[in-house]
């Protein structure tokens, strides 16, 4: 999952590392995701250790009964001198990245910050751990938009284009992994937000 909404995530602003909570929007999100995942076996919750993604993990659990781990490998982008501001202002601060779009993380380097690929190795680090678990786990992972575009990068068939995909606050992506093959289930579904 990604996780819910906080103030800078709704001003359209690259948040990374900024430790923000939910704001109450994102409670919501979350709290309609522990509705949604009610009846889900879990066995096992991660989430990154960056407050907006623990605070939606923790929601999500509460029925279940499980702790959550945290993982610093499932964090955002580190956007470094780019946080805080919305595309437009990068852009003006950076001229060199007109032309590019915000969604495309592999071929930027934020100033001061982490390249995709460093992205991909801690979250591909993470996803061997997963792996590695007993092959009936169901796993909750709380995550960012960043860090999931990473473990598509990580799954995916090489050559596939997962770049343009739009990760919603709270929405559900669920995936089957066994060994090195993942078959994707469903894609950044929101419906939970219908009912």
């Amino acid at each position: 999952m990604r996780h819910g909404e906080t103030a800078l995530n709704a001003s359209r602003r690259f948040q990374g590392r900024s430790d923000a909570p939910l704001s109450q929007r994102g409670q919501e999100q979350a709290e309609a995701l522990a509705r949604a995942l009610r009846e889900e076996p879990f066995t096992h919750a991660f989430a990154s250790d960056l407050r907006r993604a623990f605070q939606t993990a923790e929601i999500i659990v509460q029925p279940h009964g499980l702790t959550v781990a945290p993982d610093a490998r499932l964090r955002e982008f580190d956007f470094g001198l780019w946080e805080g501001l919305t595309w437009p202002e990068i852009v003006e601060r950076f001229p060199d990245l007109a032309g590019k779009a915000p969604k495309q993380a592999r071929n930027y380097t934020p100033t001061g910050g982490e390249r995709f690929e460093d992205v991909e190795a801690r979250v591909g680090a993470f996803l061997d751990d997963v792996r590695k678990l007993p092959n009936d786990a169901h796993v909750l992972v709380v995550t960012h938009a960043g860090a999931l575009h990473a473990a598509f990068a990580v799954l995916a068939p090489l050559g596939a284009d997962f770049e343009g995909i739009s990760f919603a606050n709270g929405s559900i992506t669920r995936v089957a992994v066994a060994g090195t093959r993942a078959l994707l289930l469903s894609l950044s579904d929101v419906s939970h937000f219908e009912r």
